[in-house]
């Protein structure tokens, strides 16, 4: 099939790799002033991959809609409503599958992603969103991961994972959008706090942070309407190996750097992520503690050390 990612980061240039990895024809679309699709034409390389020479790259967003069967975005979560109204412009998008592969929340609506996209696109069209475990890193090895695709409609869940399957990624599929988007977006909000225990030495507390993580974050996804056990499966608590553990996670390493004052110079999506989760929070009237403790030490600027204390040490509690 005809694959069109929307993006050129690291995942959007990993999906790149993957689709044409296993058979698809490609093109990549970035913005005109993006240095990552700059680079990426000159040499077909990014810091982690080295992307084949039938790789088709372009600026104009029509040439990309215009090619794709499928179309997969992967940008930063903030700036996805401003281009789906460059796409809905376009009109070209009429019966193609849109596919979010990115994991936060709209800060200014409180709005999951898949619910942005269908605020602005118009007419008939598919949505599914792709998440889960896994690190670019790993993949390029040769080393497999689960991951999941959900949709409002399962026939769709099931189409995307029938194109998408291969020995490196075994798919299963979600039947709840709500909870799914929710904990793929929170598990970066996990993350920072567990990179803030790494950088104060406070390591053997991520297993307390795991535990609650997962309790406060099903009661929110219950409140907005979703099954509160989704958050035990792939794109939450699946994932936390690669978010919370793993010296790839941008977010685990914004939280280490941070505690220790050093400067870091990625994509965390998980700092925008906590502010709305916080506002979820206060508008449903759900207790989120660790979000509320991360918010206080990045927004704040909290004492780290004394606010994540306060967190898990905490007066007598039943769990």
């Amino acid at each position: 099939m005809n694959v069109s990612i929307l993006g050129c980061g690291r995942w959007a240039s990993f999906h790149a790799w993957y689709a044409h990895h296993i058979g698809h024809k490609v093109t990549v679309w970035g913005r005109e002033n993006s240095t990552n699709l700059k680079n990426l034409i000159a040499t077909h390389k990014n810091e982690y991959l080295t992307l084949p020479q039938d790789i088709n790259f372009t600026y104009n967003l029509n040439t990309a809609l215009n090619f794709a069967d499928i179309i997969i975005i992967s940008i930063s979560s903030q700036q996805l409503r401003n281009l789906a109204k460059q796409i809905n412009e376009t009109n070209l998008y009429q019966n193609k599958t849109f596919i979010l592969c990115m994991k936060g929340i709209e800060v200014s609506t409180g709005k999951r992603l898949s619910e942005v996209l269908t605020e602005e696109l118009h007419g008939s069209y598919n949505v599914g969103v792709w998440v889960g475990p896994g690190h670019v890193q790993d993949f390029l090895q040769g080393i497999p991961n689960c991951m999941v695709i959900s949709a409002n409609n399962n026939e769709i869940s099931k189409k995307i994972i029938q194109i998408f399957s291969s020995d490196l990624i075994r798919f299963y599929y979600s039947k709840d959008l709500i909870g799914t988007e929710i904990g793929a977006a929170a598990k970066n909000v996990i993350g920072i706090a567990a990179g803030m225990l790494d950088g104060m030495h406070y390591t053997s507390l991520k297993g307390a942070l795991m535990a609650r993580g997962t309790h406060e974050l099903s009661n929110l996804i219950k409140a907005l309407g979703g099954n509160g056990m989704t958050i035990y499966g792939l794109s939450h608590l699946g994932d936390y190996e690669a978010t919370l553990f793993s010296p790839y996670s941008n977010n685990r390493r914004f939280g280490e750097d941070f505690v220790q004052n050093k400067p870091f110079n990625k994509l965390a999506e998980g700092v925008s992520t906590t502010e709305a989760l916080l506002k979820m929070a206060n508008e449903y009237k759900i207790e989120l503690p660790i979000c509320t403790t991360i918010n206080k030490i990045i927004i704040d600027h909290k004492d780290p050390k004394q606010e994540l204390l306060n967190l898990f040490m905490r007066p007598l509690k039943a769990e």
